[in-house]
């Protein structure tokens, strides 16, 4: 479900409903007119087909779903796996990602090199306890290939009740073979922060995601940070797979001088929008490192990189990120439907991509297998204590 987007609630007719029920007219509930399609589109066709299945098809039509159908079709054709038309059983699947709540497996998922692959399982989750990792390639679900299987479509295969169970074939790179993971459903409750002292000076700051309780549990977290004393920072992003553009934002604030650049956000017309720290600086001034790894993905590269570009002795450890770097909005459609839609980039504050790229660590280290070890949080703390 990955997601990381701006929220936006705007109210907007859906074309195809309005070409399908009454052509090219505005619609007397919303009034808002049909924009003028470019010379040389010829949106005949669609309506010829209408028409044609009308008269030709054996069987009961559904034109609720065909309009539904029509509309996925018309997002799916930009070749955008992160434009998706959601009608509103879908709506409801995606808002439940959003409140941080939902029965599934527990991971972010998205495509990467034309393959389904996992961003980062969530702490906790039943996908994170079976052993899924960040990177490791999905070609199958119950059976049914993914090659040609949307990123919501996934979704919704692997979402469902709790106590019922989906089989995963997992490839990971360095295996010979793929290998079959069963995986039972469960209450996915999504975390966003946790925090743990080492050696009496060292915060260990987790941050799972950047949802909407993410404010509180910050909070929270830099009040017993403070209490007990501590003056260095290991800040981890691993399998954090983004989430909400403010949050990320304002996290940065906590390590950043008010004002600070966090991000540029660039659209295809050449308007760049710039967004900067806004909060406290509380820690700006704390020795920082940052753990990364192919789960940090969207909103936790652009808080690894601008903590990285804005403070030359901030030192990133790990694996390089996702490289997802694409800006998502959530715009309402009649109907109590909603099209997310990609509207621009990101790129880092000294104008570095993200999107396909990633953000490669000062200091690489490989992770174990072995969940008993932390080869990259060792890393970590050695090189903070000689900061």
């Amino acid at each position: 479900m990955d997601l990381l987007f701006k929220s936006k609630w705007l109210l907007m007719v859906c074309l195809l409903v309005i070409a399908f029920v009454i052509g090219f007219k505005i619609a007397s509930d919303q009034n808002t007119p049909i924009p003028q399609l470019p010379a040389g589109t010829d949106f005949s066709v669609v309506w010829d087909v209408w028409n044609k299945l009308e008269q030709n098809y054996y069987g009961k039509l559904d034109y609720k779903q065909m309009v539904y159908g029509a509309a996925k079709g018309v997002a799916e054709s930009l070749g955008d796996p992160y434009t998706v038309f959601y009608d509103p059983k879908e709506s409801e699947v995606f808002q439940e990602g959003i409140s941080g709540t939902f029965e599934g497996l527990g991971m972010e998922i998205a495509i990467k090199d034309n393959i389904l692959t996992v961003v980062s399982p969530i702490e906790g989750s039943p996908a994170k306890n079976v052993g899924l990792m960040a990177g490791d390639k999905i070609l199958k679900i119950d059976d049914k290939e993914t090659s040609d299987m949307s990123i919501d479509e996934a979704v919704s295969k692997m979402r469902g009740k709790k106590g019922t169970s989906v089989t995963l074939v997992i490839f990971r790179s360095g295996w010979k073979e793929s290998k079959d993971f069963t995986v039972v459903r469960d209450v996915i409750n999504i975390p966003s922060v946790k925090l743990a002292i080492i050696d009496e000076d060292i915060a260990h700051l987790t941050i799972y995601q950047f949802n909407d309780n993410l404010t509180g549990q910050m909070i929270n977290a830099a009040t017993q940070i403070i209490a007990n004393g501590a003056k260095k920072i290991i800040l981890d992003l691993r399998n954090n797979p983004g989430g909400l553009l403010d949050k990320a934002q304002e996290t940065a604030g906590w390590f950043l001088d008010k004002g600070t650049l966090v991000l540029i956000e660039a659209y295809s017309d050449g308007v760049k929008k710039e967004y900067k720290a806004k909060g406290n600086a509380l820690f700006a001034n704390y020795p920082i490192v940052v753990l990364i790894n192919e789960g940090t993905a969207s909103g936790a590269e652009i808080l690894a990189a601008s903590l990285k570009e804005n403070n030359s002795k901030v030192q990133l450890i790990g694996e390089t990120t996702f490289g997802k770097g694409l800006v998502q909005e959530a715009i309402e459609v009649v109907g109590d439907s909603v099209l997310k839609v990609t509207t621009a980039h990101w790129l880092t504050p000294q104008g570095h991509e993200i999107n396909k790229t990633g953000i490669k660590p000062d200091i690489e280290v490989k992770m174990s297998e072995d969940t008993d070890k932390d080869p990259q949080l060792d890393k970590a703390v050695e090189i903070i204590k000689g900061l």
